[in-house]
């Protein structure tokens, strides 16, 4: 299921569905990754998770959590960059059979969709979600409830998407459901804009990194992504990071990753995403066994239409040209499964 299908469908868990929730951990839950221990387990374990999410959650109140640095006191209700106050606001979450194999498997990934977003490209998929913001208040409690449910529901990891901004009410949740049994990976599913700063404070708490590296140049990031001119260099910066932290995504013998990097990579049309400096920049500062999924279902939502280099979907030709590249870089786990009609 494409991940704009699985917002339209009528089975998403809603926020108003916790009301009953009876929270449980079978073991179709713990079975996706056998002998596999979270990071976060001995933070909880020590206090330190708590307190982690506390230092987080008092940034709120002259906000620094993204690179925006936008400087909102969130605390009391003023809105971010971001457009988010400190109230959480969760849009649906579900298992998701849509992402990359190796988080899917057969239980599929544990999404949690959170509401808006601090990079507000203008050509997001989720513009309703991330831009205009689909209002469902949720309590770090509840937050805590999804995390548990997914996991009774036999998903393989907790899949948060666009968490920057709710690093804090994340970090807290994990707190509370970590106490009451949850055992699955953390992936923190990220536009790759990350401030070093807090990263540092996530060291010890994500399993799995799951960045976009969207743009190798600065001009393009400031004019599609709301003047992130900094966006090459930043997530430059935090993928290594990120690689410090957690290494390299390494499959189990039932195809799943537990721990490690993972990169998207949306190829653009007319090269707008610079995507052979992309790939350039990866092989010489990383592992060339680094997990890089090349994605072409680029489509002109949102206000691309607007802007007339991305006012089209990507043609085989490109798409061709930067998975050439991607293989004479010497990049050697490369996801393009499903893009076969390409050659």
């Amino acid at each position: 299921m494409k991940r704009r299908s699985f917002i339209k469908t009528g089975g998403i868990l809603t926020i108003s569905g916790l009301a009953s929730l009876t929270v449980c951990q079978t073991s179709k839950g713990k079975s996706s990754h056998p002998q596999f221990e979270p990071v976060y387990l001995k933070l909880h374990q020590s206090g330190e998770l708590k307190k982690r999410g506390e230092t987080l959650w008092e940034i709120m109140s002259d906000c620094k959590l993204c690179p925006r640095e936008c400087g909102a006191n969130r605390l009391k209700g003023d809105e971010g960059f971001c457009h988010s106050t400190s109230q959480l606001e969760v849009s649906a979450f579900n298992p998701h059979f849509g992402e990359e194999k190796p988080l899917v498997g057969k239980g599929g990934s544990g999404t949690i969709f959170f509401t808006n977003c601090g990079l507000r490209c203008v050509f997001c998929i989720n513009w309703r979600i991330n831009h205009e913001g689909i209002e469902s208040p949720a309590t770090i409690k509840n937050l805590a409830e999804m995390m548990l449910k997914l996991q009774s529901k036999g998903c393989h990891n907790i899949n948060l998407v666009t968490p920057t901004h709710y690093s804090p009410h994340i970090i807290l949740a994990v707190d509370k459901a970590a106490a009451e049994g949850l055992r699955l990976p953390l992936v923190y599913n990220t536009s790759g804009w990350e401030r070093l700063e807090i990263l540092k404070l996530l060291d010890g708490i994500v399993d799995i990194y799951l960045p976009d590296f969207k743009y190798s140049n600065s001009e393009m990031a400031g004019k599609y992504s709301a003047g992130a001119f900094s966006y090459p260099e930043v997530t430059q910066n935090a993928l290594l990071e990120m690689h410090r932290q957690v290494g390299l995504a390494k499959p189990a013998a039932n195809g799943l990753v537990a721990r490690g990097l993972m990169i998207r990579h949306l190829v653009l049309p007319n090269r707008v995403s610079g995507s052979k400096e992309v790939i350039s920049w990866i092989a010489k500062n990383l592992p060339r066994e680094t997990y890089l999924n090349l994605m072409s279902q680029y489509r002109p939502a949102h206000e691309a239409h607007k802007y007339p280099k991305i006012s089209r979907r990507i043609n085989r030709k490109e798409y061709k040209e930067v998975v050439n590249w991607a293989k004479k870089s010497g990049l050697t786990n490369l996801d393009i499964q499903g893009h076969h009609w390409i050659f």
